[in-house]
């Protein structure tokens, strides 16, 4: 039944979840062998409508799937409950400020940091909060983790930073938070680019210009 939910999930499969659910609603908690569980795995697959169908069945989410689908009035209650959750990590390694980061999730976010979630903390993966929030591609959420003492400098896998992140995609806003954060124009990737040589291969004119004025 487990390895049916997590096979129907990657085949989108929505009929099928449909199914395993009427016939178990225990089907909605299973996990897989890394411990991840099904709603997670929906949810990093970006498969809404399933993420849909599982989360009706489920119940009560845990800590994970609260910051990362930011159903709001679980999460405070489980924080309310045991404020050490705030510093939990999930199966893959992840803080539920890292996932409420990733997913774009910004009023879940704000209640994490308000509980006292390490915005410095780190998978084993090498992914900082920093680069979950940088991935979400949301100035908002970037801003929230750089106030609560985010390393704009800190380099996940292949030496990228928060800088190259938003040089590669053109996002003026999030860079200047960036260098009013500190962040250092200097740093390069594993291949040995800098932001400002990132953004200039993607031609991205308005980051190199901002670059170029802070040198």
């Amino acid at each position: 039944m487990k390895e049916d939910v997590f096979t129907a999930i990657t085949a989108n499969d929505k009929g099928r979840i449909a199914q395993l659910i009427a016939a178990d609603p225990g089907a909605a908690h299973a996990r897989n062998a890394g411990g991840i569980s099904a709603l997670m795995q929906a949810r990093y697959e970006n498969r809404m409508e399933i993420v849909d169908l599982l989360r009706k069945a489920a119940g009560d989410l845990d800590i994970f799937e609260a910051s990362a689908l930011s159903d709001v009035a679980r999460l405070k209650k489980l924080l309310a409950n045991d404020g050490g959750l705030v510093k939990a990590r999930s199966a893959d390694g992840f803080t539920p400020l890292h996932l409420a980061c990733f997913f774009g999730q910004l009023e879940a976010a704000e209640i994490l940091v308000q509980h006292g979630a390490d915005a410095n903390a780190v998978s084993p993966s090498r992914i900082a909060v920093i680069h979950s929030a940088a991935a979400s591609r949301n100035a908002a959420l970037l801003k929230l983790v750089l106030r609560g003492g985010a390393d704009p400098n800190s380099q996940q896998q292949r030496g990228y930073t928060a800088l190259h992140e938003a040089a590669m995609h053109n996002s003026v806003e999030r860079a200047q938070a960036l260098l009013d954060a500190g962040a250092d124009l200097a740093i390069k990737t594993d291949e040995g680019q800098t932001a400002a040589d990132m953004a200039a291969q993607n031609g991205n004119k308005e980051v190199v210009e901002l670059l170029a004025s802070r040198k």
